[in-house]
């Protein structure tokens, strides 16, 4: 009986030990993701540390530097954009009465309220048909009125909530600058951590996998932030040849939003719809249309190019896998769920589909970047 007593013992502190484990990942999955997203932007800052490196300066001067610089830019474009964004706010709120009556006067040039009404009285009708039907549309005069009125303040309450946590943000963006400048200035010693818990006779597939994961999460920030640009450049010239004010402030703001998948170009199309309302409901339906047409073309023809080395995961498995997450994680989960599932892929192509199943993948390699390395170093 007392092996058993010890099994059961031993099996006991398993399972709790599992459970212990697993309710801290829960309790700090935020500090997780985070840390994730450090660890992402780390890997490539490493690679303009090693290039700093090749050229006489220390890696933790080159990270800081290099951190200082991203820093200094994204300040520099938050204090031009920021004045344009503050007074275009202040602008919209100052003329929603107009706008909601230029919305009324649109709805109802185009008969929208007579098709909502349920079409034009007849003339047979008579007298008491037209009294009820202008009542009917004062009635929905007033409906328009209160609907629009009610989500702007819907809207509002989101906004508020949002910029509440602005020291929440503040702090997360802390933890994740930390984070990548400490993996960037020494990654060898994160590897070799991670190589120790795994046998000997595993540690070289080990490393293999990982070398591949490193790769393949570099390679899909640095399309990600193409696409960031370009998009952001796109947007600005749209706005602009569309005539919607403060153009550049909101082409910023689609850029930095294209980093968040689906989500993001809704909320960046939300602060373009309502400058174009200044305009007019047309100027809103052709900046509506505007970036309906740039996100097909981001979706269509960018994200393929871009992609084409970098993650290999199907849209299908891609949208599952961000409700998931988003689910589970909330908004950070959205965040990164796309790496996520690139690092998951990589480990599954290598170690199950080509070391168990025997097929052949194609999986991103880290020799084919130290050769890119060396060829720079040779032509230097």
């Amino acid at each position: 009986m007392g092996w058993r007593t010890r099994d059961i013992l031993r099996a006991t502190a398993i399972v709790a030990g599992v459970y212990v484990a697993l309710r801290l990942l829960w309790v700090g999955r935020s500090v997780f993701l985070l840390g994730f997203l450090g660890v992402l932007f780390g890997l490539a800052l490493s690679a303009g540390v090693d290039y700093l490196q090749r050229i006489k300066i220390p890696r933790a001067l080159g990270a800081v530097l290099i951190v200082l610089t991203l820093l200094g830019s994204l300040v520099g474009v938050g204090a031009l954009a920021a004045p344009t964004i503050s007074e275009q706010a202040q602008e919209v709120r100052r003329q929603v009465p107009q706008v909601l009556d230029q919305a009324e006067r649109w709805i109802e040039a185009r008969g929208m309220g007579q098709l909502i009404d349920g079409g034009p009285a007849k003339g047979e009708e008579g007298a008491e048909s037209q009294e009820r039907q202008g009542e009917a549309g004062e009635k929905q005069q007033v409906d328009i009125r209160r609907t629009l009125s009610q989500q702007l303040a819907r809207a509002s309450q989101h906004f508020f909530s949002f910029f509440s946590s602005t020291v929440a943000v503040l702090g997360g963006a802390i933890l994740v600058m930390f984070v990548s400048i400490f993996v960037a200035v020494n990654p060898t010693m994160y590897h070799d951590g991670l190589m120790h818990l795994f046998p000997h006779r595993s540690r070289q597939r080990a490393g293999e996998v990982l070398s591949a994961i490193a790769v393949t999460l570099r390679r899909w920030l640095v399309a990600q932030l193409i696409a960031m640009v370009l998009i952001g450049v796109v947007t600005a010239l749209t706005l602009t040849a569309l005539g919607v004010q403060g153009a550049f402030a909101l082409g910023i703001i689609a850029g930095i939003l294209e980093f968040v998948p689906y989500v993001g170009p809704i909320l960046a199309a939300v602060p373009a719809v309502a400058m174009g309302l200044l305009d007019g409901p047309e100027k809103a339906l052709y900046v509506v249309l505007a970036y309906v047409a740039i996100q097909q073309l981001e979706s269509g023809v960018l994200q393929p190019i871009l992609m084409k080395e970098g993650l290999d995961i199907p849209p299908v498995l891609t949208i599952l896998g961000q409700a998931l997450l988003a689910l589970i994680f909330g908004f950070m989960g959205l965040l990164v769920a796309v790496p996520i599932l690139g690092a998951v892929m990589v480990p599954v192509k290598m170690l199950y589909v080509r070391d168990v199943v025997g097929d052949e993948v194609s999986v991103p390699q880290a020799n084919s970047d130290r050769e890119e390395e060396d060829e720079d170093e040779d032509d230097g």
